[in-house]
């Protein structure tokens, strides 16, 4: 049996449930959750922003555990590993995408909070090949926030081939652009943050930025034209598109991670002078995750959090929803 916390609505309060996930499947690994971060898409979910979310629901997909149990066919991890689990929780590791280490582009892919339960619960399954070891210095009350955040802000890094010698833009610094800060500092670039806060200034530049720029102040935006070779939008709100397109350089790249919901406007000619591109990317790959979390552990990054029991689930999702995480919450397993 497994013990858990779930909505039976959009947007209703989540209370105890527990469910019995049957017989462990070959490939599949049991993790007691040792902590689990809120991810803004689990508010997005709850709320069936996306539309697809099925009830009752358990959120939770920033994953810190422990293996309890692996299933027929497992080999590489065992009983007591410490590990993660993020945003997907398997795939079907046959198709030409996992069979060249894109898992993640798997057209069968199983998200953990899609059509299952997720973390807000005592134990959580998923695919083994999904399920990453924490490398020695990746502290585990932190770790879960790197399984989504940090992997959707890593995997373009890479995926983009930003270079050490890049001027890069991060827009929205919160729970995503607060770890892109940290990555794109000890990668070794220059990094603009652009902040509707204010307030923030001192502290991200402390995190990484060398100018911060506000996000909603066209005039000082504009002051950056052709500065940026990358630009990277972790924000989920409309922003001033023309403005900030203008702010790449030839051959610039704008790439989106945040979950805009509404269209975002683009006039060819802003794309076509500078030969400029717009991009989006998900989730990183297991391969690309467990990357990131050996960069981490190289040059101790983490994700700044707020830690709640799991019992004042509710209150960490108002906290959330409120705007007044700094950076990402996570929640302390404990029933």
């Amino acid at each position: 049996m497994i013990r858990a916390y779930a909505a039976t609505n959009p947007k209703g309060k989540l209370e105890r449930f527990d469910y019995d996930p049957g017989p462990l499947k070959p490939g599949q690994v049991e993790v007691k959750v040792d902590y689990c971060g809120i991810c803004h898409s689990d508010l997005s979910m709850l709320n069936n922003d996306w539309g697809f979310t099925q009830y009752p629901f358990v959120p939770g997909h920033e994953i810190a555990g422990t293996v309890l149990e692996v299933g027929e066919g497992v080999t590489h991890l065992k009983k007591g590993d410490a590990v993660g689990i993020g945003w997907y929780s398997g795939s079907c590791l046959h198709c030409r995408h996992c069979m060249s280490g894109d898992h993640n582009f798997c057209a069968e892919s199983e998200g953990v909070i899609v059509g299952r339960h997720g973390g807000f619960a005592d134990k959580v399954r998923a695919q083994a090949a999904w399920t990453l070891k924490l490398p020695r210095g990746v502290d585990p009350a932190k770790a879960g926030p790197l399984f989504c955040g940090g992997s959707t802000v890593f995997n373009p890094i890479v995926q983009f081939g930003v270079k050490p010698t890049d001027r890069v833009g991060v827009i929205g610094i919160g729970g995503l652009g607060h770890l892109a800060l940290q990555f794109l500092k000890h990668w070794g670039c220059e990094v603009t943050a652009f902040s509707s806060n204010p307030k923030k200034t001192d502290e991200i530049k402390k995190l990484g930025a060398t100018n911060v720029v506000s996000s909603t102040d066209v005039n000082a935006i504009a002051k950056l034209k052709g500065a940026l070779d990358f630009i990277l939008v972790t924000a989920n709100v409309p922003l001033p598109w023309d403005a900030i397109l203008s702010c790449l350089a030839p051959n610039g790249r704008l790439n989106i991670v945040g979950a805009v919901l509404e269209p975002i406007p683009v006039a060819a000619f802003s794309l076509i002078g500078g030969q400029k591109t717009i991009s989006g990317s998900p989730v990183g790959s297991p391969s690309t995750t467990a990357t990131m979390l050996d960069f981490c552990a190289r040059h101790n990054i983490a994700p700044v959090v707020e830690e709640f029991p799991m019992s004042k689930v509710n209150e960490a999702m108002e906290h959330l929803h409120a705007g007044k995480a700094r950076y990402r919450v996570v929640l302390k397993a404990g029933f």
